[in-house]
């Protein structure tokens, strides 16, 4: 760890600053695409730390040390196999025959759908994409407007990057190169960012009834909800799909003892770390064969030739986030070799943020770079800062980065004027920019909150790690 300061603070905080100013520059002012930003950030790292005799070993540590990769890969191939398969839209058709009858009735359809796909698919756009060509149309017919319809989409869709396999396994992978010796379980640390997750749910169903009743809005009219019998007739299987997700990771989880009696640690050790994938090719046969139908529907016929192409296709989607997700991971790599957690560590112990402080501080921070910069960027660049700070103040680093997300991932998509998930959202409504801006921030403070809240300990996420 260098003990050199540059304007006051550590070298390696200026690392940081610089990196991010590149990352603004290339993204913001030259509009590439951000899987050829964090590529670039990741070259412009490597030369700025002088580390250039690792390159390779920092640019294959993804897809050689880590099976964290292959995960959110696999989970990505699986959200284009459920949007083919109408998985989603069945799941959509049963919770609006049971709660499309109240008021506000086709929001909680949004926000339960958007919740229940974002635990599969992990992304915020892409989440608005599926669900609210179903969702947005029904909320605007029973008296929601526009940018309620819009913004409501948005807030549940964004959940993907909380509950969904992405930038929170960077965040894992981080938090367990920073503290090796805890031996983190991966199963555990996804149910502590559903839970997580839950909590940001209880945070917009308050937010929802109170922008229902101040709109008035009505329920779904009759006439446009399914009956709950020939919904479920239709689509009961697909409400098994997220069982078929929990239960192996619950046991992987809950049942740590009784798997290490049978295989040992290390047995147990690999069945945390390849439960996952094993999830992804369960819930992706089961699709393929509940959603057999509209195959045949749409493609002639199903075969594996078929089946074949659907993964083909599958890659215009998969391959420019999953290109993201491994130089935002390899690019974190570099950070944690040349210490700037504990750089960082020892600079914020030296100032002496208390403990609540440091929390605002941070929550805010977040949430302004979501503004201008994605997710992938700020876990990628910060990600082990946030963590090994927090600890220093006090606070558990396995809640740190759980929550993590939540502050980053999350934020990013609801805050303008980067904020994808809102002009997909606005794209689908046809809402108009400031009206729309402006509810946007009202689910961002909400948001915010439940954050503070969750890494002040008030709300808890019952598990000890």
């Amino acid at each position: 760890m260098s003990a050199k300061m540059v304007g006051g603070v550590p070298l390696e905080m200026f690392y940081l600053i610089l990196v991010l100013i590149f990352v603004f520059i290339v993204f913001a002012l030259f509009k590439r695409p951000i899987y050829e930003v964090m590529f670039f950030a990741f070259c412009f790292t490597v030369v700025m730390t002088a580390t250039y005799d690792q390159f390779w070993y920092f640019l294959t540590y993804p897809a050689t040390q880590s099976s964290l990769f292959y995960i959110i890969v696999s989970f990505l191939a699986l959200a284009y196999i459920l949007g083919k398969t109408r998985v989603v839209e069945k799941m959509i058709n049963i919770i609006l025959a049971v709660v499309g009858g109240l008021p506000g009735g086709a929001g909680y359809v949004a926000l339960f759908g958007s919740t229940g796909l974002a635990m599969m698919t992990g992304t915020g756009p892409g989440n608005v994409a599926a669900t609210g060509v179903f969702t947005i149309p029904a909320m605007i017919k029973s008296g929601f407007s526009r940018e309620l319809a819009a913004t409501t989409e948005m807030a549940a869709s964004m959940l993907g990057n909380q509950m969904g396999p992405g930038l929170n396994l960077v965040g894992f992978g981080i938090l367990a190169g920073l503290y090796p010796q805890n031996n983190y379980d991966l199963a555990t640390f996804w149910l502590a960012l559903w839970i997580v997750g839950g909590w940001l749910v209880v945070q917009r169903v308050v937010t929802l009834i109170v922008l229902c009743k101040k709109e008035g809005v009505r329920p779904v009219p009759k006439s446009e909800r399914p009956s709950l019998k020939k919904a479920w007739k239709e689509g009961w299987d697909s409400i098994l799909l997220p069982f078929f997700i929990l239960f192996p990771i619950i046991f992987s989880s809950k049942g740590a003892v009784f798997i290490q009696s049978r295989l040992g640690e290390d047995g147990n050790k690999a069945f945390s770390s390849i439960v996952l994938m094993f999830t992804v090719g369960v819930c992706v046969v089961y699709a393929l064969l509940t959603g057999r139908k509209e195959i045949e529907k749409s493609e002639g016929e199903f075969s594996l030739r078929i089946v074949y192409n659907m993964f083909k296709d599958s890659l215009r989607s998969v391959v420019p986030v999953g290109a993201t997700i491994y130089f935002a991971y390899a690019m974190s790599i570099i950070f944690n070799k040349i210490a700037v957690a504990d750089a960082l560590q020892t600079w914020v112990t030296g100032i002496g943020l208390s403990k609540l402080g440091w929390v605002v501080a941070v929550v805010l921070f977040t949430a302004v770079l979501g503004m201008v910069l994605p997710g992938s960027s700020q876990v990628a660049l910060l990600g082990s800062a946030i963590i090994s700070t927090g600890a220093a103040v006090g606070i558990n680093p396995f809640l740190i980065t759980a929550v993590m997300p939540a502050i980053t991932g999350v934020m990013e998509g609801m805050t303008p004027p980067l904020a994808l998930a809102m002009y997909t959202a606005m794209g689908l409504a046809k809402s108009k920019y400031w009206p729309t801006a402006k509810l946007s921030y009202i689910w961002c403070a909400g948001n915010v909150l439940m954050t503070v809240l969750l890494l002040m300990g008030v709300l808890p996420i019952f598990i000890n790690a």
